[in-house]
């Protein structure tokens, strides 16, 4: 009997030993660096994740990585599009995606667990997911399209607005708008502004590469009337560069390229592009210049012109322009995105007569304000790190800007 009972409280401590060295299962997973991205630019992107190994010195020494096209075939484990099997390996970095190549606008779901140097092996991880965009220049059936009116490129003109109606027919499951631009561009689809990054595309060399954002706009679309509408800027490509004032360091025409993949509930995919039918016109900014500033009037907005049922009947239509795709890829950086907002510390009169908000600190971002007057009524908002010995906005180190 004493050797049962010695036998039973050894089996007990060995379990409860058992039950304290789990394995937690790893967290953080990634896809080229970006959590559950959308729009990557490749058919075998690169898996990270971390882990929470508990125990002092404690390692990965395998790992097993499942795939699927929905999370409903991840979590039964079938059908599967790639099973690593377990691979004796420490990586959890930079993993290559091992499943059959992917085309463009795939989705697949993912998961991975991993055994420690005790040979216990974790729960598997969270469901996450990636998404590509579209892979290849023949994947694009959209259109580079510039506004159909001249404009100067010696000088910052007018922003072009550009816009496109279509109809959608059923209830939509999901939607990508894949979009980037000569010069920079801002997007609204009925009336909603698309994605919360700032000065898209970014700054490359334009002659080599050209970033694509994609942006799920599902809740977006409707059934009906739809209207996408975009704004275009000089930025890098056109603007001034430089303390010297150089401008059109890339070219002199502006234009955008912007696709719309709209996938039904019966699976059927409509796609709906920039081309020859859209319509073009300026508005209320009249200059646009990331040194030279921004005008902007107000006597000229013009009232759901990124809805569906506006009457562009008096806008002039746009040019197809002949540019390559071939440079397209899909954006990796972290976009520029609001982070905060400021609120004045203490508001002065200056001695020339201004008013000076302080922000107290140095900051990058730009005024939100509420005036009320005649119109035509010019307000002018200076920029400035410090104020000069008289208590004015001091701004000769911004030289011409």
């Amino acid at each position: 009997m004493r050797h049962l009972l010695a036998g039973i409280v050894a089996t007990t401590a060995l379990n409860c030993t058992l039950a304290a060295s789990v394995v937690p299962a790893p967290v953080g997973l990634k896809a080229e660096y970006q959590t559950d991205p959308l729009g990557l630019g490749l058919a075998r992107p690169r898996l990270s994740w971390e882990l929470v190994l508990p125990d002092r010195g404690a390692r990965q020494t395998a790992y097993e990585i499942q795939a699927a096209a929905t999370a409903e075939d991840l979590e039964h484990g079938e059908p599967l599009r790639w099973d690593s099997r377990e691979v004796n390996s420490d990586q959890s970095v930079l993993v290559p995606y091992g499943g059959p190549p992917l085309g463009s606008a795939q989705r697949v779901y993912w998961r991975v667990r991993v055994r420690d140097g005790r040979g216990a092996i974790s729960a598997w991880s969270r469901a996450a997911l990636f998404e590509t965009g579209l892979l290849q220049a023949s994947d694009w059936q959209a259109q580079w399209i510039t506004p159909g009116f001249a404009q100067d490129p010696s000088k910052s003109e007018p922003a072009p607005m550009l816009r496109g109606a279509f109809q959608v027919h059923g209830r939509v499951r999901e939607a990508r708008l894949y979009i980037t631009s000569l010069g920079l561009y801002s997007a609204q689809l009925n009336g909603h502004e698309v994605g919360d990054q700032l000065l898209t595309p970014g700054w490359t060399d334009y002659d080599q590469r050209i970033e694509v954002q994609t942006y799920d706009v599902t809740g977006l679309v409707r059934d009906g009337g739809n209207a996408l509408g975009v704004t275009l800027a000089d930025g890098w490509y056109r603007g001034v560069i430089g303390g010297a004032g150089v401008r059109n360091w890339y070219g002199p025409q502006l234009a955008v390229l912007a696709e719309l993949r709209v996938v039904h509930a019966d699976g059927s995919v409509q796609v709906v592009g920039t081309d020859s039918s859209w319509r073009s016109t300026t508005g209320p900014v009249r200059a646009a210049d990331l040194y030279n500033g921004e005008t902007y009037d107000a006597r000229l907005e013009r009232p759901g012109w990124t809805e569906p049922g506006y009457d562009d009947a008096g806008w002039q239509g746009v040019a197809v322009l002949d540019h390559t795709k071939g440079t397209l890829f899909a954006g990796i950086d972290p976009p520029v995105r609001r982070t905060g907002e400021l609120h004045p510390v203490s508001v002065a009169q200056a001695a020339d007569g201004g008013y000076i908000f302080d922000l107290g600190q140095n900051m990058v971002g730009w005024v939100r304000m509420v005036a009320q007057g005649a119109a035509g009524t010019v307000i002018t908002l200076r920029y400035a790190e410090v104020l000069d010995r008289a208590g004015n906005l001091y701004t000769a180190n911004l030289r011409t800007a």
